[in-house]
């Protein structure tokens, strides 16, 4: 991909880049309390990784 990047892709990647970071920390303690160890991950809206699939952004 080029250096120079136009907005509008930009703002596209910078969108699916939010969308597959994990939730805050204390989700998990809202939801489970606090003896349930659950990974952040998991309450993530979309979990795409950059191997497996393409965002066509």
């Amino acid at each position: 991909m080029s250096r120079v990047k136009p907005p509008a892709r930009k703002q596209r990647l910078a969108k699916r880049r939010s969308q597959t970071r994990w939730a805050p920390f204390w989700t998990v303690l809202k939801i489970y309390g606090k003896t349930r160890r659950i990974h952040p991950g998991r309450h993530t809206h979309i979990k795409r990784s950059w191997r497996r699939t393409k965002t066509n952004a």
